[in-house]
C-alpha cells in the first residue's frame, strides 16, 4: 500500500490540489461571499502553486515525461534554487498558504488538500527526496564516416540482398551459355 502512496509524491498531486483551491476561490469571489477577499487570495495562491508545481521533477529511477511547455517554468523554478527544490520548504509553503484559505467554506476543500499535500512533501523530504529538473540530453551527431562501414561495390540500382548472395550450388546449376531448358513441358492444344 505504501508503494501506491509513494507514487503520489509529490508534483502531480499538488498541481491538482492547487486547481481545487483556485476553483474554490473563483466561487467565493464571484459569489461575493462575506469574506470574498479570502477567495481572491485563494485564486492568487492557487495560481502560484500551479506555476510552482507545473514542471515535473526527474525521478530517481526510470524516465520522466515532460509536460508541454515545462522547460520555460523549469528555468524559473531552478532560478530560485533551494527555495523551490527543497521539499521541506515546499511543505512549509503549502501549509502557510493553506491557513488563510481555510476561512471560507468555498475554499475549505482546497485548504484541506493543501494541508495533506504539505504532509506528503514533509514525508518526501524526510525520505531525502528533492525536486530535480529534467535535463535535456544533448543529441549526438553522427559522423558521416562512422555510419558507412564499407562503400557499396555495385552501382545503383542494386538487387535485394538475397539475390546478391548466391550460393555456390546455385551457380553450378545455372548453365552459363546456350538456351535455357524449361522443366515443365508445354503443350499447345487447339480445340
Amino acid at each position: 500500500a505504501f508503494h501506491w502512496f509513494q507514487s503520489l509524491i509529490p508534483d502531480s498531486v499538488s498541481f491538482s490540489i492547487s486547481a481545487v483551491l483556485l476553483s474554490g476561490g473563483i466561487v467565493a469571489t464571484a459569489g461575493q461571499f462575506v469574506l470574498w477577499q479570502f477567495g481572491a487570495y485563494s485564486i492568487v495562491a492557487g495560481v502560484f502553486i500551479c506555476l510552482l508545481e507545473y514542471p515535473r521533477g526527474k525521478r530517481k529511477k526510470g524516465s520522466t515525461m515532460e509536460r508541454c511547455g515545462q522547460k520555460y517554468l523549469t528555468t524559473v523554478v531552478k532560478a530560485f534554487g533551494p527555495l523551490t527544490r527543497n521539499y521541506y520548504v515546499r511543505a512549509i509553503l503549502h501549509l502557510c498558504l493553506a491557513v488563510p484559505a481555510g476561512v471560507l467554506l468555498a475554499t475549505i476543500l482546497g485548504t484541506a488538500c493543501l494541508a495533506i499535500a504539505s504532509g506528503i512533501y514533509l514525508l518526501a523530504a524526510i525520505r531525502g527526496e528533492e525536486w530535480r529538473p529534467i535535463e535535456q540530453k544533448p543529441k549526438e551527431r553522427l559522423q558521416v564516416g562512422a555510419t558507412i562501414k564499407q562503400p557499396p561495390s555495385n552501382p545503383p540500382p542494386r538487387p535485394p540482398a538475397e539475390a546478391r548472395k548466391k550460393q555456390p550450388e546455385e551457380e553450378a546449376a545455372v548453365p552459363s551459355g546456350g538456351p535455357q531448358v524449361n522443366p515443365v513441358p508445354v503443350t499447345d492444344e487447339v480445340v
